[in-house]
């Protein structure tokens, strides 16, 4: 446990970071993610940082693109390219872009970035893998807010009808979008039930606690003959305690002494 809290403390660091110099970027839904990918990246995924392009690999489809920050720190914590180019986050002519690229970013499975298409993705990954006889999983994050749009829900019975057992959907439920609280905007609450009545195999867990994140994993592994929700219980901004469970952090960026703050906070957690 120790090397992961280590990865999640520096993918959050870098997050912080990317965005700060930037001065642009969606911190609190990042964070928010932080310890579902790290423990995806660094001990669930089958992936080979020397061929990122296996056909044999593990998938990722990070539907929630805004939160690209997260995944940029955290292939770069896998070494899928240089630290130095999260310098570039969001700078013209840069490969970091505020949504992730499959075209120019080693690691990146799909471009998004509109909301709600992820898991047709994600389904069409994982149907391949199925018709080709591979083994790869497909794992698809999508935000809480995100799941507001109709397409999930027509993914969701598509993985369903197709008993897509190598697909597994990740809800980072932080409960909060950019005009609020998920409840108060359009509620989409109760998720695990919804998820449940669409057939799939539902365990509800602490997104922050990287054991329960591990066991969740594994028991998606060994689910057959359905796709898994795990419906992850996050806190948008974690970490930060001005920024933890604010809505108006969803896209702002720290400023000189707010970011001096936060990695003071980090180096506690």
């Amino acid at each position: 446990m120790e090397n992961l809290q280590n990865k999640a403390f520096n993918i959050r660091k870098n997050i912080l970071e990317m965005i700060y110099t930037a001065q642009s970027g969606h911190p609190g839904g990042a964070l928010s993610c932080a310890d579902l990918l790290t423990v995806l990246y660094f001990s669930e995924m089958k992936i080979n940082v020397d061929c990122p392009k296996d056909e044999n690999r593990d998938r990722l489809v990070l539907s929630k693109g805004h939160a690209s920050g997260a995944l940029y720190a955290t292939l770069a914590e896998k070494g899928f390219f240089a630290k130095e180019e999260l310098k570039g986050f969001r700078k013209l002519n840069r490969m970091l872009q505020g949504h992730p690229d499959m075209r120019q970013i080693s690691g990146v499975d799909m471009s998004t970035g509109s909301l709600g298409q992820g898991l047709s993705s994600a389904n069409g990954m994982a149907i391949a893998g199925k018709l080709d006889q591979k083994d790869y999983r497909v794992y698809c994050v999508i935000g809480d807010g995100e799941i507001q749009e109709g397409q999930i829900w027509e993914a969701a019975m598509t993985a369903s009808h197709y008993k897509l057992d190598n697909l597994c959907a990740i809800i980072d439920y932080n409960n909060l979008q950019i005009d609020g609280k998920i409840t108060d905007v359009m509620n989409v609450t109760p998720i695990d039930e919804k998820f449940k009545s669409f057939g799939f195999h539902v365990i509800s867990i602490d997104g922050h606690n990287l054991q329960e994140i591990k066991r969740a994993f594994e028991e998606a592994r060994n689910t057959k003959g359905k796709p898994t929700a795990i419906i992850a219980k996050t806190i948008k901004g974690k970490g930060i305690d001005f920024m933890e469970n604010q809505a108006s952090w969803h896209g702002k960026a720290p400023n000189e002494e707010e970011y001096g703050i936060a990695i003071g906070q980090l180096q506690q957690m």
